[in-house]
Order: structure tokens, then sequence, then C-alpha cells
């Protein structure tokens, strides 16, 4: 999941640089967006994927 978001930020740093604010705008919010997303995804499968028998 972090693989897209940065290649949606690589995406609007390209678009960016040609001048397309709309699409390079929008293809940063995609980028925050999948990089959030991801985060939590990380914290939660930290926080409740461990199958630890407890003695």
């Amino acid at each position: 999941m972090f693989r897209w978001a940065i290649i949606f930020l690589i995406i609007a740093i390209v678009a960016g640089f040609l001048g397309f604010g709309g699409i390079a705008g929008t293809a940063a919010w995609a980028a925050k967006l999948v990089f959030g997303v991801a985060v939590v995804l990380v914290v939660l499968s930290l926080i409740f994927g461990r199958n630890v028998p407890r003695v």
C-alpha cells in the first residue's frame, strides 16, 4: 500500500512540474489518503495481529 502512495506522490510531482495543477492536487490528495490508510492498517496489525499464547 505504501507503494501506491509513492506512485501517487510521483505522479503529483511530475504533474505539478508540467503545470497540471488539478491533476497534481488530486494525485497529492490520493497519496495522502492511501498513506494514511496504510499507517492505520500497520498500527492495527501491530496491535491485533499478535497470536502469542498467554501462560
